[in-house]
């Protein structure tokens, strides 16, 4: 990433059953119906690479008033800059990419499979021309920072953004990447510190 050595290693792993009771993991508030966990998630078990490819989670940004959301499987965990963060990808043309830029904040938030239907619409189709919460029926509410995340969900991560940059064809090493994008909308990542951790 220019002249940024950057390496993510993922770690971060969620089991919404188990939760650690030792100093510095346990449970400390509540968020509507969501136990606020460490930060450090250290006590989060399952799979993040299935977590983020296989069941994929929603990308939203902005409050009640104005938000919007967009279902994404590209993503990443990891510790950075002395910091726990998440990487999320972002196409141009997509509407929730105007809410990132406009907003110091996100999240990201995983649903069990029962969400599957609601996940598909709101990758689908634009808020642009539709009401997502509506259509899908989750519930949009806000973090105690005023950050749209939904009720449904199982798991919520909020973060300040910390860095962004467009991807840049130019470094791609592995020619099969530039089938992705033919229309040349190459994503804009965003790195976000991770500020709150809610779970069931």
């Amino acid at each position: 990433m220019g002249d940024l050595n950057y390496c993510v290693v993922v770690f971060f792993l969620y089991n919404k059953n188990k939760i650690s009771d030792k100093k510095g993991d346990q449970v400390k508030t509540q968020q509507k119906g969501l136990r606020k966990v460490d930060i450090g998630c250290k006590s989060i078990t399952d799979n993040v690479f299935r977590l983020i490819s296989n069941d994929c989670f929603l990308f939203t940004a902005g409050n009640l008033k104005k938000w919007n959301t967009m279902t994404a499987g590209w993503g990443e965990f990891g510790y950075l800059w002395n910091k726990y963060i998440v990487t999320g990808f972002v196409r141009p043309q997509r509407y929730t990419y105007r809410f990132i830029e406009k907003n110091k904040y996100f999240t990201f938030c995983f649903f069990e499979k029962k969400y599957e239907k609601a996940l598909l619409f709101c990758g689908e189709h634009s808020g642009r021309d539709y009401d997502k919460a509506k259509k899908t029926g989750l519930t949009p509410v806000p973090t105690k920072l005023g950050n749209v995340y939904f009720k449904e969900a199982c798991l919520v991560i909020e973060c300040r953004k910390i860095y962004y940059q467009d991807l840049d064809p130019k470094k791609f090493l592995d020619r099969s990447i530039k089938a992705l994008y033919r229309k040349h909308d190459y994503h804009r990542m965003y790195i976000g510190e991770i500020i709150n951790c809610y779970m069931k």
